[in-house]
């Protein structure tokens, strides 16, 4: 079997995606974490049984937690153990990383939210992002802009 065949049936990268995040904040900076999981939790995220809607990036005693995030355990994978699909994530960052993220917190209306979870190399990293949340007319110009590219996508295909 060749490389080429490998790669068609490879499954996709990325296993989850915050489009709240997206549309809420305006995201500035991103930092790329690794997670703290358990053996259950990287077969659910495997499958594909992981979401990222409710969740958010909890800082405390110099250290970053993913709170909120969901993984659906599945029934073959939790045998011996009783799995918590909403227990907090410990996020693997740099300590310079961690000062960053902990600075741009301390700034008026920044938040650290996380906008995708994929796999690197084997591994389960998480993007997260220092964001502003948008105001309500932020989020109407951005549909606004949105719906005009569609438009203008669909004029160019008429031609």
């Amino acid at each position: 079997m060749g490389k080429a065949n490998k790669k068609a049936n490879a499954p996709s990268a990325t296993i989850a995606q915050n489009r709240k995040a997206r549309h809420e904040y305006h995201l500035e900076e991103h930092f790329e974490a690794g997670l703290v999981l358990e053996g259950w939790e990287v077969k659910s995220l495997r499958a594909g049984k992981g979401n990222l809607t409710e969740a958010y990036v909890l800082l405390k005693n110099g250290e970053a937690f993913l709170f909120g995030a969901r993984f659906e355990p599945l029934n073959t994978a939790s045998t011996h153990v009783n799995p918590d699909p909403t227990r907090t994530r410990k996020l693997l960052l740099h300590r310079r990383e961690l000062g960053r993220v902990f600075g741009g917190v301390q700034k008026d209306g920044f938040t650290c939210v996380p906008v995708s979870l994929y796999w690197k190399k084997g591994f389960a990293k998480c993007d997260i992002a220092l964001a502003k949340g948008k105001q309500k007319f932020d989020k109407r110009a951005t549909e606004k802009e949105r719906d005009w590219n569609r438009q203008k996508q669909r004029i160019l295909r008429q031609r």
